[in-house]
């Protein structure tokens, strides 16, 4: 199933979408798309409520889209998981995950502006892959265990203000938490739908000029050896979204290529994941 959240920014109504891209009404049900429904998802029953027609039919002409979770509890970030982007960054290939997180506050919608920060000089994007969490995850065993634990996939960027990243201390934190940072969706696809999440395509335009075009399988640590590593060392929780790397041809790796600048346009697309389009604006 697809899930999704329609409507302003703070009113967002619930809704998930049939095979054939017809949405309907979720609100009968759920509150909204946070922990709490994650936590009790029955992607089964669910497409058997909207094959009953148990479900009103919900109009998205004009609505805007949400990102399909709402509040997540945290924002884990993964950094240099692709072998080109690490040699863009002139970095080592990593012996383990390279972890960060972001505030859950910088999360947006797919289409919603994006804000060059104040004092931001090199603002740069990341398409990628998202891992939203279902279960609660503490000590995962291997990786039979962290597929469990998965409610479903979304496209994000994982907009970076380079300056701060690079330039202001060293701590990547710094460079990924600035508010809109985090455009997520348009849909949080259940796992059941994802095949493979080793084999999806991620691209990425600025302007209209194409500027990332990877695929998840060049990941240095796969999805399911991401989500082990971090039961490790963190609780995950039902609603966190997992950020897990992104390809080259970021601004970083493009010596003599402008970073995002106010009325950029940036778009961006992940198979099966659906697709962004966000202008830049200034903070």
């Amino acid at each position: 199933m697809k899930l999704l959240r329609v409507g302003p920014a703070g009113e967002e109504r619930p809704a998930v979408l049939d095979a054939d891209g017809a949405a309907y009404d979720l609100s009968g049900r759920t509150a909204d798309i946070d922990g709490a429904f994650l936590d009790r998802l029955d992607a089964a029953e669910l497409a058997a409520a909207v094959a009953a027609g148990e479900l009103p039919r919900l109009d998205l002409d004009g609505q805007r889209i949400g990102a399909p979770v709402a509040r997540p509890g945290k924002v884990v970030g993964i950094g240099l998981n692709y072998r080109d982007h690490a040699a863009e960054a002139g970095a080592q290939i990593p012996a383990e995950p390279v972890v960060f997180l972001k505030p859950s506050n910088t999360v947006v919608g797919p289409n919603d502006e994006v804000l060059v920060p104040r004092g931001g000089e090199k603002t740069d994007y990341e398409v990628e892959l998202a891992v939203v969490i279902g279960r609660r995850a503490r000590y995962l065993d291997g990786h039979a265990e962290a597929a469990a634990v998965i409610a479903g996939y979304a496209a994000v960027n994982d907009v970076t203000e380079r300056a701060f990243q690079f330039e202001r201390g060293g701590q990547w934190d710094k460079g990924k938490s600035a508010e809109t940072f985090t455009p997520l969706g348009p849909w949080l696809v259940t796992a059941d739908e994802v095949a493979d999440p080793q084999a999806l395509d991620l691209r990425l335009w600025v302007n209209g000029e194409l500027r990332q075009d990877g695929t998840t399988a060049e990941m240095i640590f796969p999805v399911l050896e991401i989500v082990r590593y971090l039961s490790q060392f963190m609780v995950l929780e039902p609603g966190d979204v997992i950020v897990t790397g992104t390809p080259a041809g970021v601004t970083l790796g493009r010596p003599g290529t402008p970073f995002l600048r106010p009325s950029d346009v940036v778009e961006l697309e992940v198979t099966g994941l659906g697709r962004q389009r966000h202008t830049l604006g200034k903070a």
